[in-house]
């Protein structure tokens, strides 16, 4: 029938098993990377934003920081290309690597390829950054 861990019954002939092999680390590390630097533009997007002003501080006059912060813009901005260039380089490198019928493709990078480069359009569009 097959390995109890293989889905479709067919016979497992790898040597070692995926997680153990030095391609599997890299992937690991690369998808880490990716979503790592995804949660770090989104810290500094929290820095970037305008302050909100309240009605009660502009009653009483009370200035707040009203424009984005160019530093953490650009910040961000080299993050999102981080972001994307990492998960485009791992859906090649998967793509490339899985062969089988049973082998996983990752839509989580996707997804992120999709939320960086969608980030950064947006950035692009609304507060004219160039990419």
């Amino acid at each position: 029938m097959g390995n109890k861990n293989n889905p479709y019954g067919i016979e497992e002939r790898r040597s070692t098993p995926r997680s153990e092999t030095n391609f599997f680390r890299v992937m690991l590390a690369l998808n880490v990377l990716g979503w790592l630097s995804l949660v770090i533009t989104l810290i500094l997007f929290h820095f970037a934003r305008p302050d909100f002003i309240s009605g009660v501080q502009e009653y009483w006059g009370i200035e707040g920081d009203t424009g984005w912060s160019a530093e953490y813009l650009k910040a961000m901005q080299i993050m999102l290309q981080v972001c994307l260039v990492v998960s485009l380089i791992s859906i090649v490198m998967r793509a490339r690597r899985n062969r089988r019928q049973g082998d996983h493709f990752g839509f989580n990078l996707f997804v992120l390829a999709s939320i960086a480069l969608i980030s950064l359009v947006t950035l692009a569009t609304t507060l004219g950054l160039t990419i």
